[in-house]
């Protein structure tokens, strides 16, 4: 017994004293606050962003699809889903965006593919850097001016007119679904070259080489491993640019001449000209959620691509 009267705790070896190591777990849980303080506050400008201009105007839209057109245009408070039902008067739009949106991105892969393979596995090291600045810096420009240069070329005193020299006449190319696919392919072609060679400029050589040495052909080579290593880059890619054309407006505009309509000249049309909100907010949405479908269908074939590539090498 101690001499205050008290006996000491057999359970504390120190007698009831704190151990000399001994830290309290304020210091780490304001330590963990400011950690948690910090991380929100760089995202707070990111999120704030997202919140003001994809969020709160998703749920407008989504109200508009729902209500009515006012008699002078615009929209009327309703709950209804005429609009939606009415979406096959405007099949044609979305025939055209459903059939050359994929074709588009099917031929910007097929065009950007030999491109990243070349300067991602046969360039030489002091001319690759040339070569991408090569096939990023037209792009700098503003696609409104490089499209009215391909109206000007395929136009009746570009390509037709030299033509008609060696006798080929009245050949047509401006405002026809060939002439939009060829703007397509020139003003998304970065865009499908970029995420392909950064996937090819990762591909460890090695495995290359091991083929080779097994008497595997340059062609069995290329389709099992260099093909199917950079297939996540190439789902990147085609995705990115097939999202990105569900929504296109210029090009079919000023190549197509009003012949070749996509769902985004449709929606210029409700929500501008004919001032029909509702029924525009309709075909957002789903123009939304067909850009969904695409983006998940796109991220599990990645997925399936990755996991059986991790397979293989095991």
């Amino acid at each position: 017994m101690s001499e205050t009267g008290h006996k000491p705790d057999p359970d504390n070896a120190t007698g009831g004293q704190m151990p000399a190591d001994f830290q309290p777990a304020f210091p780490m849980r304001r330590s963990l606050f400011r950690k948690n303080l910090v991380t929100a506050l760089l995202l707070a400008p990111a999120a704030l962003w997202l919140v003001v201009f994809l969020v709160l105007p998703f749920v407008a839209i989504a109200i508009f699809s729902v209500g009515e057109r006012a008699p002078e245009g615009g929209y009327q408070a309703a709950l209804t889903f005429a609009q939606y039902a009415n979406l096959p008067a405007r099949a044609t739009a979305f025939w055209n965006t459903m059939v050359l949106a994929p074709v588009g991105a099917l031929a910007c892969l097929l065009v950007a593919y030999p491109v990243a393979y070349y300067l991602a596995l046969r360039a030489p090291d002091r001319w690759r850097l040339i070569l991408l600045a090569l096939i990023v810096i037209p792009f700098w420009t503003s696609l409104l001016m490089r499209t009215y240069a391909w109206m000007y070329i395929l136009g009746g005193r570009g390509i037709p007119a030299l033509l008609a020299y060696v006798g080929i006449e009245d050949l047509r190319l401006i405002n026809t679904p060939g002439a939009v696919l060829l703007g397509i392919v020139y003003g998304y072609l970065p865009l499908m070259i970029l995420p392909i060679y950064v996937s090819l400029e990762r591909l460890d050589r090695r495995l290359l080489e091991a083929s080779a040495d097994l008497g595997a052909t340059p062609l069995s080579t290329f389709l099992g491993v260099t093909l199917r290593l950079s297939l996540p880059g190439v789902m990147t890619g085609f995705s990115l640019v097939m999202i990105l054309l569900l929504g296109e407006y210029l090009i079919p505009t000023l190549l197509g001449g009003g012949k070749v309509f996509f769902i985004g000249n449709a929606l210029v049309d409700l929500f501008l000209q004919s001032r029909n909100w509702p029924f525009g907010s309709a075909i957002a949405i789903t123009l939304v959620l067909v850009s969904v479908v695409v983006l998940i269908v796109a991220n599990r074939i990645s997925t399936r691509l990755s996991g059986a590539r991790r397979v293989d090498l095991i």
